[in-house]
């Protein structure tokens, strides 16, 4: 029961002296006391009644009061019977801890106080259980096999008033209730996704809880008993299912919840992990798809061959919507430290996760996208009408410099320190011809996205098209070198007399060799500008009014 309810008992006799933004506390017992130290007598969420006879001068209160709060206690009730006033000294101490502070007046027995709370929380306790014996009949009868996680959610919602809400560990909003407000913002979608992830790769148990502004969020793991079972490595390993379990959001605070309701939400994530399964099982024919239709692409089948089987998969990729005019291939790796763990399987989950657009309508709008994987990459071939209603021929589709932008935070999260996840996207392609160029220049874009630091990087196919392509594969002592002789004699000359010049160099550059738009970004003189400017070719002996002389500063730069 709570404290409200207690304060709101006229026949409680109960005064509030301090706590009053305090009283949705939870009571769990009560306990009459006179002792100076009752704590070891104390296991938590008790009102503690008190005559105050322990009480004999003002600096009594505070160890009192700091024992009770250290024993976990909900609030205080002192008698007036004894001292008639409750003394002040008492007051402040409470205030200061904050532990409510009731006085009761000398009318009222302390056991009928004791009596109606035991009445009160024995009953509550009696009700949840029959509650949870009631929820788990009617979610095994209405729940994920008639309706998906959305009537589990709608269940706790209606019965047990806790809104709750399906998250995959990309941050995607699987399933939410029906009714109870609003959806999750995707930020905060992203913020819960990657709380869960961080506390589980240290190895903490659920529930976790977290504090967003004013409310907090209990984050319970909904572990998929498919892949959780198995003998090998990634079945002992966190890293192996961190990145693709769902996780069950509940706005509230677990903390103080007694064992039955705790019993009863990881029923509740038992019962989606079953979807969680059963969508995992309906993807079986899409990846099989995928495969035959990559093996084809990459032992050099005829392009009719290729068709053929993309006829077959468009129907099952794009249900209603016919075949489709234009494929995309993308392309992911997740490498751990030490290689114990298989990366392929993780990324396939993580592709079928991320790749589902927000704006797609259907019951599991990822059963448009089908992955494969082969060793430790995953490949995914993406029908753009399940991405965009926009013309063939124009600019939609995947870009991978937005693909990763919601996911970046809660994905590096779930990689920690020790693992990485890098992805390259192909171009559109029309027909059947394309796919192999397209699988390549996935491959390639992903090569670049590796070149990157960071633990989340995705490059895309317009970047293949440009020098960014050749300096990720420049051998590291060739970059060193070219660097070094460039640069060095500029830093060594910036280290002894603070002149700035590599600075000078990048902005000259970047306003393309402009001496007054230069100038005017460093806020300098134009004179100044170009003494800087002829003391950077002095030194390096290079001439800046030449295009050859521009283009490797530019490269050196950027391999710096």
């Amino acid at each position: 029961m709570r404290l409200r309810a207690l304060l709101d008992t006229d026949a409680l006799g109960l005064r509030l002296l301090g706590g009053g933004d305090e009283l949705d506390r939870t009571v769990r017992g009560v306990m009459t006391t006179d002792l100076r130290d009752p704590s070891r007598y104390l296991s938590g969420g008790e009102l503690v009644l008190t005559g105050l006879a322990w009480h004999r001068d003002a600096t009594d209160s505070e160890p009192f009061v700091r024992l009770l709060v250290g024993a976990g206690v909900t609030a205080l009730a002192a008698g007036e019977a004894e001292l008639g006033d409750i003394p002040e000294d008492l007051v402040v101490a409470c205030a200061r801890h904050r532990l409510p502070l009731f006085a009761v007046n000398e009318s009222v027995a302390f056991a009928a106080i004791t009596e109606h709370v035991v009445r009160q929380v024995s009953g509550e306790r009696a009700g949840d259980l029959a509650a949870v014996v009631d929820r788990h009949r009617r979610m095994m009868t209405s729940g994920p096999a008639g309706g998906g996680p959305d009537v589990v959610l709608d269940l706790l919602g209606s019965d047990l008033d806790l809104r709750a809400w399906v998250l995959s560990p990309a941050g995607r909003l699987v399933a939410g209730p029906k009714v109870g407000g609003p959806a999750l913002p995707a930020e905060l979608c992203a913020r819960l996704s990657a709380e869960h992830l961080a506390a589980t790769r240290t190895g903490r148990h659920g529930p976790h809880r977290v504090a967003v502004g004013t409310t907090t969020y209990s984050l319970f793991p909904i572990s998929s008993a498919g892949r959780g079972t198995g003998t090998g490595a990634a079945a002992r390993d966190v890293r192996g299912t961190v990145l693709s379990d769902w996780l069950l959001a509940v706005e509230a605070d677990a903390g103080d919840w007694p064992a039955e309701r705790l019993d009863l939400l990881y029923g509740v994530t038992q019962l989606i992990a079953v979807e969680r399964d059963r969508r995992e099982a309906a993807r079986t024919v899409r990846r099989r798809l995928a495969q035959e239709v990559l093996e084809l692409v990459q032992a050099g089948a005829a392009p009719a061959e290729i068709a053929a089987r993309l006829r077959v998969a468009a129907p099952v990729l794009l249900p209603g919507l016919g075949s489709a005019p234009h494929w995309q291939v993308v392309v992911a790796r997740v490498e751990w430290d030490g290689g114990e763990i298989d990366g392929g399987p993780v990324a396939q989950a993580l592709l079928e996760e991320i790749l589902v657009d927000p704006r797609a309508t259907g019951p599991e709008p990822s059963d448009r996208i089908a992955v494969a994987h082969t060793g430790e990459e995953a490949i995914a071939l993406v029908p753009l009408p399940a991405l965009s209603s926009e013309p063939a021929g124009s600019e939609s589709g995947i870009h991978a410099d937005t693909l990763l932008a919601a996911v970046r935070d809660p994905l590096t999260a779930g990689l920690d320190d020790d693992g990485r996840l890098t992805l390259g996207v192909s171009a559109a392609v029309h027909s059947a011809e394309g796919l192999r160029g397209a699988l390549e220049e996935a491959r390639h874009a992903r090569r670049v996205a590796a070149a990157r630091s960071g633990r989340v990087c995705a490059a895309g196919h317009q970047e293949l098209a440009s020098h960014v392509l050749l300096l990720p594969f420049v051998p590291d002592d060739v970059r060193r070198a070219f660097t070094a002789r460039l640069l060095d004699p500029l830093r060594d000359y910036d280290r002894r007399h603070r002149a700035e010049l590599i600075p000078t160099l990048e902005a000259f550059l970047e306003c393309d060799g402009s001496w007054t738009r230069c100038a005017a970004r460093l806020h300098l003189h134009v004179n100044t500008l170009r003494y800087r400017v002829g003391r950077i070719e002095q030194l390096t002996s290079r001439d800046l009014s030449r295009l050859e002389d521009k283009l490797d500063f530019f490269l050196a730069l950027r391999m710096s």
